[in-house]
This record gives C-alpha cells, structure tokens and sequence, in this order.
C-alpha cells in the first residue's frame, strides 16, 4: 500500500497517524465515513484535505489498529 500522505511525528497530536503533518487524524477520518459522512462531505468541511487523504487514511485504518 502506498501511504505518502500518512505521517507520525511526536511533536504533532503525539505521534499518532495523520495526514500530511497537518493536525487531522486517520482516526478522525475513520470516525467520519462510520457516521455515514461522503469524501466530499468531508472535503467540503475540511477544504485543506484532498480525495486521497480520505481514501489513504481508510487504507491505512484496514491495515494498522487505530
């Protein structure tokens, strides 16, 4: 799996999975699609973020335990 947008620094929410160094979970992500919110629901409240991002942090959510 390709996950060039899936970063972990500990100076950023303490090391966990996030997208692009920028201060937005997979976690969250994944909490987001499970209440039934679209990619572009999610892009739409979260602009900065792009298809990819959604559809990387849900690969990486099947792959790794969050």
């Amino acid at each position: 799996m390709k996950s060039d947008r899936i970063t972990f620094d500990p100076k950023i929410m303490g090391g966990r999975a996030c997208i692009r160094g920028m201060r937005v979970t997979v976690s969250l992500l994944v909490k987001l699609v499970a209440n039934r919110m679209s990619t572009e629901e999610i892009l739409a409240a979260y602009p900065y973020l792009e298809v990819e991002d959604v559809q990387q942090a849900l690969q990486y959510a099947v792959q790794k335990p969050l």
